[in-house]
């Protein structure tokens, strides 16, 4: 993706400001800023431990900073809601209708005991969903979607590959048509075969959708395909920001020139 597109309002949808988690004496995130637009994919790179994934768990309410806020306006009216003074109840609401969250292991996303078809439909029955006919179609829809045969809608997810779990997460995270997805590493662990469909499938959905996306990966081929902006980070802090080509055609910062010049080795 090489340019962002159209904002629908000048107001973000996520506005971050100030943002800083510390683990004792380890500063994970330090000061981190940024805004995102509806439609608009932010990819965040750097490599392990550079503080990607404490920024987003911090972005998604799953940990409270220590320091700075983010804000969540939705219809871009008024300074929007501060996601670490919601109740509880309130961030779990958000998490099941206009937010999503992509794990890295899907394992982590969905439940490894019942159906796939029933890991998509507690979406919408979360959401007050009751006719059994209509779930079950709109799961059996989704699972079309991304690319899993219908026959499998009555399987466990623990009888699929890697991959098909990960679509299957996909689907149960995006069946209530969030706003907001977080995406932690959704390729890693996966063979480039099953990477290179995924990456494919992601890209249609959230162009397809309009979805905003926050992604954290340390495969900057992944950041290329599917970010407008690119962050990032080292040590907890953002030490380049911009369009993901910019970025990487021409980066700035001496460690982004370091990354750059890795995968360029490699």
């Amino acid at each position: 993706m090489n340019a962002a597109p159209l904002m629908e309002a000048e107001r973000p949808l996520l506005a971050v400001s100030g943002l800083g988690k510390a683990f004792g004496a380890r500063r994970a995130c330090d000061d981190v800023s940024f805004d995102l637009y509806a439609g608009e994919v932010l990819g965040v790179v750097g490599e392990s431990g550079s503080g990607k994934t404490t920024l987003l768990r911090c972005l998604s309410g799953d940990l409270t900073p220590d320091t700075g806020t983010v804000l969540y306006g939705p219809n871009g009216n008024g300074p929007g809601l501060d996601v670490h003074a919601l109740p509880e109840g309130r961030r779990r609401l958000l998490m099941r209708t206009e937010w999503g969250y992509v794990h890295q292991n899907p394992r982590d996303g969905l439940r490894m005991g019942v159906s796939a078809g029933a890991n998509i439909g507690e979406r919408p029955m979360a959401v007050g969903a009751r006719h059994y006919g209509h779930i079950r179609a709109q799961a059996a829809d989704w699972l079309a979607r991304v690319e899993i045969e219908n026959d499998r809608l009555d399987d466990r997810p623990v009888t699929f590959s890697g991959g098909m779990q990960q679509r299957l997460q996909l689907a149960r995270v995006l069946v209530n048509g969030p706003r907001l997805v977080f995406m932690d590493e959704p390729t890693g662990g996966l063979d480039v075969s099953v990477q290179a469909r995924l990456l494919d499938l992601l890209r249609d959905l959230v162009t397809r959708l309009g979805l905003a996306a926050v992604i954290v990966t340390h495969d900057l081929a992944v950041a290329r395909l599917l970010a407008h902006r690119l962050m990032v980070m080292k040590d907890g802090r953002a030490v380049e920001h911009g369009l993901t080509d910019q970025v990487l055609d021409d980066p700035h910062h001496p460690y982004t020139q370091l990354l750059v010049s890795s995968v360029l080795q490699a």
